[in-house]
């Protein structure tokens, strides 16, 4: 509230007191009449300075509404809304803005901006693509659209957004550098011991380019694809990423993130985690030539398998019970057992020529009675699948029957059509009670092969078992932050696409450790998005939602979501509070 004069056509000033306030929608300055006082030459003889007085009036008016904290809004019952007016803002996104700055995301961006010729706010665009893609997952445009859901400065056009993906795309080793040394200062972080997987994501185009090709999809869709390399920390924070082509084979990919990583982030010596995609003999004479390590699952299905091996985990010799507080509370058998065996591998020579060495590693079988229950009832349900097949095939789709097929003997799938039908006439399918059978031999093993003879076979367990984080890493990607379908295509704009998802995930792992990960990120992102705040009248918001995430938000990062009544003014102090 403040003094206004206002100077009358006959030339006498009136003095009012006024309340000034910003109008969400088109965010002009307006004001509302709270006392009129009068002319000012009728208070002369009153007052010896009535423009002195009035505004200590004023004054005081500001600090006893502000000391009181009750106010009286006048609600005009007959206002109508004017088309596209939307008085609902999302204020959750002060918690994620709370880690951007933390970890220096908009100082590095900010600094970056000072050297371009063009005027292109990065930060402020990849704060608004970061904060919608766990938000409000979706294209470019939809977050475009979505940028006056906040209380931030979004100022900008949609083909700014664009602009600023080659300027993301050029810095994106740099910024992830830097997010590193900061996550190490912030949070002690450890990545002596690394996981890595590969995945891909498929784009909604038919049309290949050196970069976007047909693959081995996961998602079965026929779609090209980019495959994308990532690894975490022991935490299961990300450390980095980086794309492949689409046909790129998944063990192809880790000797290019491995060398960058040590060799920019100066590591000394990390053990590899990973599945059997990532078991090659090139990767492991790296990681040993290089001085590090490996744990990798191994293979014991199928024809292709060592039948050594296979015998070594199916004997009943050597296994011994293993045992944790928490699998014996669910009653969960474990057996385990290990053998140092030296192994052939192939590699390549310093003359490009492949030639078969000899090295020694450690093999650990273990069984789970939980694993072995798993996967028979996963079968179950495949198998039940493909009897449906083999009676009604024309009711299934061809994406959803690749896993039933395998089961079936006399029937085939015709690539082109998607048709089921039986491979001879005179033959009826059935089911392959053989196959079935040799399968159900090894429901509950594993095999494990790890450079480290001398780590006890219990450590090299829970370490490989430390590869959930990423496969619920890869989930959380391609579902709560909908990485995929990807729409944009050119080398830059994909890039930047994956940096924003990347940020996006780094941001939300973080939170879910601020929280002490008592919480999943589906709920955490479920409570942001519903603490919304709608305009009352004037400078005053409504906040409508309240959860214990919230609460526990409120007691581990100090942010205040609990008050139910916010001016504008505190709303912009609690994100200037983030920053």
């Amino acid at each position: 509230m403040f003094l206004k004069q206002t100077k009358q056509a006959n030339g006498r000033v009136s003095l009012t007191i006024v309340h000034g306030y910003r109008e969400p929608e088109t965010k002009k300055s307006k004001q509302k009449q709270v006392l009129r006082i009068g002319f000012l030459d009728e208070l002369i003889d009153k007052y010896e300075d009535p423009i002195a007085h009035f505004k200590q009036v004023a004054k005081k008016m500001n600090f006893e509404a502000n000391e009181n904290k009750i106010i009286e809004l006048e609600l005009d019952m007959t206002e109508e809304h004017e088309i596209g007016t939307n008085d609902i803002k999302n204020i959750g996104f002060i918690a994620l803005s709370e880690i951007y700055h933390k970890l220096g995301i908009h100082k590095f961006l900010i600094n970056r901006m000072r050297g371009l010729s063009s005027n292109i706010p990065l930060n402020n665009i990849m704060k608004l693509l970061v904060y919608e893609r766990i938000l409000h997952p979706g294209s470019k445009i939809a977050a475009y659209e979505n940028k006056n859901l906040y209380f931030e400065n979004f100022d900008f056009n949609s083909r700014t957004i664009y602009r600023a993906f080659s300027e993301f795309a050029k810095y994106k080793e740099k910024l992830l550098l830097e997010l590193h040394e900061n996550i190490s200062i912030l949070y002690g972080r450890d990545i002596t011991n690394v996981f890595y997987d590969v995945t891909n994501y498929y784009f909604h185009i038919d049309e290949q380019t050196d970069l976007i090709r047909k693959g081995m999809g996961k998602d079965k869709k026929g779609k090209p694809i980019i495959q994308m390399g990532l690894l975490i920390d022991n935490a299961g924070i990300p450390i980095n990423y980086k794309l492949f082509s689409g046909n790129t084979t998944d063990f192809e990919t880790l000797l290019p993130i491995l060398s960058e990583l040590k060799a920019d982030y100066n590591l000394d010596r990390v053990i590899v985690v990973a599945d059997k995609g990532l078991n090659s003999g090139s990767n492991k004479a790296y990681n040993i030539i290089k001085g590090d390590g490996y744990i990798f699952s191994r293979s014991i299905r199928g024809t292709k398998a060592n039948q050594d091996i296979k015998n070594f985990v199916l004997s009943n010799e050597g296994y011994r019970e293993y045992t944790k507080e928490e699998n014996t509370k669910k009653k969960n058998k474990f057996k385990i057992k290990s053998k140092v065996m030296p192994t052939e591998i192939t590699v390549e020579n310093v003359n490009g020529k492949k030639e078969k060495v000899l090295i020694d590693e450690k093999h650990v079988a273990f069984y789970s009675e939980k694993y072995d229950k798993r996967a028979k009832h996963k079968r179950s349900e495949i198998i039940e699948k493909a009897k449906k097949l083999i009676n009604s095939p024309s009711r299934y789709a061809k994406a959803g029957s690749y896993g039933a097929m395998k089961y079936i003997i006399g029937m085939k799938l015709d690539k082109k059509t998607g048709e089921l039908t039986p491979v001879k006439d005179a033959i009826n399918p059935f089911i392959d009670t053989d196959l079935i059978l040799e399968e159900e031999k090894y429901d509950g093993y594993y095999s494990i092969v790890t450079s480290e003879l001398d780590m006890s076979d219990e450590e090299v367990i829970e370490r490989y078992h430390g590869l959930w984080k990423i496969e619920e890493t890869f989930r959380i990607t391609k579902t709560s932050l909908e990485t995929r379908p990807v729409y944009v295509r050119n080398e830059d704009s994909i890039e930047a696409h994956f940096l924003s998802c990347f940020l996006a995930l780094v941001i939300i792992r973080i939170l879910e450790k601020e929280l002490g990960a008592n919480y999943s990120i589906d709920q955490t992102i479920s409570s942001l998005n519903k603490l919304n705040a709608v305009h009352l009248k004037m400078n005053y918001y409504k906040s409508v939602y309240y959860d214990e995430i919230l609460d526990s938000i409120k007691n581990k990062l100090g942010i205040n979501f609990k008050k139910k009544y916010l001016t504008l003014d505190e709303i912009k102090k609690m994100i200037s509070d983030t920053k």
